[in-house]
């Protein structure tokens, strides 16, 4: 009999191969003319990454049996050795290569979203400047860089994996909540973008699944951990951001850090 919880640990597993769709979201302000230019990226990249993901995932099944697959630490390398032969050393290759491609994008779309929290005072000042000279968001890519460190030092992929997807879908099921709310309460605001109701209710009863399901199916401290860890943002933004209580080392440390990294305050682009 299925169990609802490892279903859902399941569907971690393949829905982080799809990740990295929301990627261009966080970085409109970087595009032009967005209102077509997003639309059609993601027509054009989400059906096609799909189909290649289907295309591969039949073709292993096509080649390897099940018992292979489900002994195999990297069906992929599998695959290669079989079918290509002396050249699967071309397999993990490609993987390589499509990792960092991976991790420009999420590096360039989660920094930026440190960057525009900033700005906009959710975060700590320094993270809303830019070098002086490159006009990049140097801090907010030093920050990113170093919760990525932090978060890889467990060393096991899976681990990493469910429970990042765990805190993102929890992050999702939330965003997409506050949506349904602003359509229901406030009707008549500009959507340059808009899709029929029924699919974020869609997506908001998968969020309550993804998160849900693996809670009640299978308990574990981490989902503890990762919860203490999203409410710890709480007390920080208030302290910091609502009543406005910086310390005098936080500011000379925001001097210091300013002065090192050369970078200087940005305004937000009203046109």
């Amino acid at each position: 009999m299925a169990q609802p919880g490892r279903i859902g640990m399941a569907f971690y597993q393949g829905l982080w191969s799809f990740d990295g769709w929301n990627n261009v979201n966080y970085v409109m302000e970087e595009l032009k003319n967005p209102k077509q230019n997003l639309v059609w990226a993601l027509l054009i990249a989400i059906p096609l990454v799909t189909s290649l993901y289907l295309l591969v995932n039949i073709s292993y099944l096509l080649v390897l049996s099940s018992s292979e697959i489900l002994s195999s630490n990297a069906v992929a390398v599998s695959w290669g050795n079989q079918v290509l032969g002396t050249w699967a050393w071309l397999v993990p290759l490609a993987v390589t290569l499509s990792t960092f491609g991976s991790v420009n994008g999420i590096f360039f779309g989660g920094s930026r979203v440190c960057y525009v929290a900033a700005r906009e005072g959710h975060m700590p000042q320094l993270l809303s400047m830019v070098h002086v000279h490159r006009l990049t968001p140097t801090p907010a890519l030093m920050f990113t860089t170093a919760v990525a460190l932090v978060l890889v030092i467990p060393g096991n992929f899976s681990t990493i994996v469910n429970f990042l997807s765990f805190l993102g879908w929890i992050t999702y099921g939330t965003t997409i909540g506050c949506l349904l709310y602003l359509r229901i309460k406030n009707k008549n605001l500009p959507r340059p973008y808009k899709v029929p109701t029924v699919i974020p209710v869609i997506m908001l009863l998968a969020s309550f699944y993804l998160v849900l399901a693996p809670i009640i199916e299978h308990p574990q401290t981490e989902f503890l951990y990762i919860f203490l860890f999203l409410l710890s943002g709480i007390p920080v933004y208030f302290l910091l951001v609502y009543f406005r209580c910086q310390p005098k080392w936080l500011q000379m440390a925001t001097l210091y850090l300013q002065l090192l990294l050369e970078v200087a305050p940005t305004v937000k682009n009203v046109d």
